[in-house]
């Protein structure tokens, strides 16, 4: 086994209080590094990545920039064994905690074993958990739903964390929707299951001493303020994604930091250095301005903005002006 007495693990129980939650396709590199800009505090996800993509997968799926931490691996298995191969990787590579993903309802996830079918197993749950913190000094987290199918009571949850947390894990993040994983697409298990906060709050009340945040419908502040009342942290999923200026605020309003708020337009600015190295690496622009089109959501001139985008950063030749007319494009009205 590494030896990593020597590793300063960053301390996270600060930055929890609030997270962007992984997403598929969504909260790749490129996202992270823009949602960094806006808050230097926030704790980030990666997408869901599979210990089989880790181990016998081509590509490196674990690349970032050092700009993003402090960062999350959000992993996808069942195998103890595997799972801890992978986290020690993570750990090599230099993430801060590694989550394991037991809320993923699709079909493909179930296929494979892990994601929410294995809240239905938490004694595996706990092995796995067991077997990864046994390679790594970083944080091992775990993120679920409150139920599954017709498993969803609140004595099943207690169950399923009671166990898991016996192995040592004291970081749940609770998605307060469970989970159908028959008959219900994985967009349709985020919007029509019903959301049950009070059943994550009693949770806490429960079992005081871990740390718990809660996940699922967030889209405003009065939202983000109503859950911190009661519990640890807060993880915004679509909402940091699709109305992503939001994450302007964080560092102010959740860590007291005096920072000057970056408008919009700061934003943009700052993100041409990296856009201008991913081009000349032979990438594409719109890899990277599909993750903000929503940047000026809500403004006056956005719709232009998303337009602009969508019309022209797809183009091979697209480059640093197409950003720039994008951004012009607001204010010509």
């Amino acid at each position: 086994m590494t030896d990593y007495s020597a590793k300063t693990v960053t301390d996270l129980t600060k930055h929890r209080r609030f997270s962007v939650a992984p997403m598929l396709d969504w909260t790749d590199r490129h996202y992270r590094y823009f949602a960094r800009l806006m808050s230097s505090q926030a704790l980030l996800y990666t997408e869901m990545v599979t210990t089989g993509a880790i181990l016998f997968g081509k590509g490196d799926y674990l690349e970032y920039n050092e700009a993003e931490h402090p960062l999350a691996l959000q992993l996808g298995g069942s195998d103890p064994q595997a799972l801890a191969q992978c986290a020690r990787i993570a750990e090599e590579r230099g993430y801060d905690e590694v989550n394991l993903n037991v809320g993923c309802p699709s079909d493909r996830v179930q296929n494979g074993r892990f994601g929410a079918c294995l809240m239905a197993e938490p004694q595996l749950v706990a092995d796995c958990v067991n077997a990864m913190q046994q390679q790594v000094s970083i944080p091992v987290t775990v993120k679920t739903r409150i139920g599954i199918d017709e498993q969803d009571s609140y004595l099943f949850l207690t169950d399923f964390v009671g166990k898991v947390s016996e192995a040592g894990c004291n970081t749940f993040i609770i998605h307060a929707r469970k989970a159908w994983l028959q008959g219900l697409s994985p967009k349709e298990n985020r919007e029509i299951p019903p959301l049950d906060y009070p059943r994550v709050y009693q949770l806490k009340q429960d079992f005081p001493a871990l740390n718990i945040s809660i996940n699922g419908g967030i889209k405003s502040w009065d939202n983000i303020t109503q859950h911190l009342q009661q519990l640890d942290g807060v993880m915004v999923g679509r909402e940091a994604y699709q109305n992503p200026y939001l994450l302007a605020e964080v560092d102010q309003r959740l860590f007291g930091m005096n920072r000057a708020l970056l408008s919009r337009d700061e934003v943009v600015d700052a993100m041409l250095p990296y856009v201008a190295q991913h081009l000349q690496a032979g990438g594409r622009l719109n890899h990277i301005t599909r993750h903000l089109t929503g940047l000026y959501q809500g403004v006056a001139g956005g719709r232009s903005w998303r337009r602009y985008l969508s019309e022209n950063a797809h183009k091979p030749e697209a480059g640093i002006e197409v950003l720039l007319a994008a951004r012009n494009s607001v204010y010509q009205r």
